[in-house]
C-alpha cells in the first residue's frame, strides 16, 4: 500500500495524543539550555539574531504534522524517506534519482567534499563564505584555496578562475552568500562554468533561495537548470521552513553525480519527524509565500532603522544583514551580551562588520535599543 501524507493523517486523528506528548515536555528547560549554550553565564531571556534562523518557526501544517509524527519515532522511516523524495522531485520538476537527502544541507556539503575533494584534488571557496565545505575538505586531506570577495561582496569568479587547475575537485558557491547576503549575478556564473575543467565539480548553495526570488541578477540553478553533470545544488529546510531545529536539506544533481554523492551518504539520515513536517511544508506553498513575504517586509524595516541612524550596511537578499559597526566587531559583539542580544560571530575580513539576522519585531526592537546606547556610535 502507497505511503501517503493524507494516508497517514488520516490514521492519526485530530492530533490530540500528539499535543499531549508535547504539553509534557520540558520545553522551557530545553530552550534555557539552548541559549545557556551559546551563551553562557546570562541568566535574563537572550534575544538571539545570531544563527540566521527563522524567528516565527515552522508553519502551523508542518508543526501539526511534526506533533503527530512521534507516534512513529519507534519505526524506521523508510516509506517517509521515498516519499519525501518523490515530492522534492515533482516540487522541483527533477528525476527522484536526482534528489539525495541529507540531515540538513550541511551533510550534502560533507558528501560533495568527501566525493570531489581529497589529497591532490583541492576545494576553491570564497572568504567570507559559510565555512563548513572548507572544513569538511581539510578533514579529507584536500588543500583549500580561500578567495577574497570582490568590492560589492560578490564572489570573484575571475580569481577562483585564474586558482583553478585540473587538480581542483570542487568549487563552492554560496548564493546568497553567507555571511554578507549578497548575490553573485547567475550569468556570471554561467560564463564561469563554461571555463572550468571537465572535472571540476561547483556545489551551488542556496540555502537562502526563497528571500532572493525577487532580485533581478539571481534565478536558481534548480528552476533553470544547466545541461552540466558537474553542478550540486544545495537547499535546506532550516530557512524559509523554520526547521534548522529538525536538520533536513536535500541535493539537486545529474543521476551520475547523485549517485557518487550517495556513497558518503550517512544510512537512515532522516528522521520521521523531519521528513515529514518537510513533506508537509512542501504541499504549503500558501505559507511558503507569507513566510518570504513577512521576512521581505522585516528586512524593508531593518534597513529604514538603519537609514535612520545613517548605519551602513550591505545590499540583503536573505533573513539577515551585515552592517558596518565602526569598531572591532569583538566589541560590538560584546557590549550586545552584556545586553542579552545575541548576534552574528566574527567573519574573516570583515572585523568592522556584524551579522545581525532578522528576528520578531520585539527582537529587533531590543537590537535597536541596544545598538542606540552603544558608545560613540548611536547616531555617527
Amino acid at each position: 500500500m502507497a505511503f501517503t501524507r493524507r494516508g497517514f493523517l488520516g490514521s492519526l486523528g485530530a492530533g490530540a495524543a500528539g499535543a499531549a506528548i508535547l504539553s509534557s515536555l520540558p520545553i522551557e528547560s530545553f530552550a534555557a539550555a539552548t541559549m545557556d549554550a551559546r551563551l553562557a553565564g546570562m541568566d535574563e531571556p537572550v534575544v538571539i539574531l545570531s544563527a540566521n534562523e527563522n524567528a516565527y518557526g515552522m508553519f502551523p501544517s508542518a508543526a501539526a504534522v511534526a506533533a503527530e509524527a512521534l507516534r512513529y519515532g519507534n519505526r524506521y522511516p523508510f516509506r517517509a524517506y521515498g516519499e519525501l523524495e518523490q515530492k522534492i522531485a515533482a516540487y522541483n520538476n527533477v528525476s527522484a534519482k536526482q534528489v539525495l537527502i541529507g540531515n540538513g544541507s550541511s551533510e550534502v556539503l560533507a558528501m560533495a567534499a568527501r566525493a570531489f575533494t581529497g589529497p591532490g584534488r583541492k576545494l576553491i571557496a570564497a572568504v567570507p563564505t559559510f565555512e563548513s565545505t572548507a572544513a569538511y575538505a581539510r578533514a579529507h586531506n584536500a588543500e583549500v584555496v580561500e578567495v577574497p570577495l570582490t568590492a560589492n561582496f560578490a564572489h570573484d569568479l575571475d580569481a577562483m578562475l585564474a586558482r583553478t587547475g585540473n587538480d581542483t575537485g570542487l568549487i563552492y558557491i554560496c548564493n546568497p552568500n553567507n555571511p554578507t547576503a549578497t548575490l553573485t549575478p547567475r550569468r556570471d556564473i554561467e560564463a564561469f562554468l563554461r571555463k572550468l575543467p571537465a572535472n571540476t565539480y561547483v556545489l551551488i548553495d542556496e540555502a537562502y533561495h526563497h528571500f532572493a526570488t525577487d532580485a533581478e541578477d539571481y534565478v536558481s540553478f534548480i528552476e533553470k537548470p544547466v545541461d552540466d553533470p558537474r553542478i550540486i545544488v544545495a537547499r535546506t529546510f532550516s530557512k524559509v521552513y523554520g526547521m534548522a531545529g529538525l536538520r533536513l536539506g536535500y541535493s539537486v544533481a545529474a543521476e551520475e553525480t547523485t549517485k557518487k554523492l550517495r556513497l558518503y551518504q550517512e544510512a537512515d539520515n532522516g528522521n520521521v519527524i523531519a521528513l515529514l513536517a518537510g513533506l508537509a511544508s512542501l504541499n504549503d506553498d500558501r505559507a511558503m509565500k507569507a513566510a518570504v513575504a513577512r521576512n521581505a517586509a522585516d528586512r524593508a524595516a531593518f534597513l529604514r532603522e538603519c537609514s535612520s541612524r545613517r548605519v551602513k550596511v550591505i545590499p540583503s537578499y536573505a533573513n539577515f544583514a551585515m552592517i558596518e559597526t565602526g569598531r572591532p566587531v569583538r566589541d560590538v559583539i560584546g557590549h550586545f551580551r552584556r545586553l542579552n542580544v545575541s548576534i552574528g560571530r566574527p567573519f574573516p575580513r570583515m572585523e568592522q562588520y556584524a551579522r545581525v539576522s532578522f528576528g520578531r519585531p520585539a527582537d529587533m526592537d531590543a537590537f535597536w535599543k541596544a545598538w542606540d546606547v552603544m558608545p560613540n556610535m548611536a547616531k555617527q
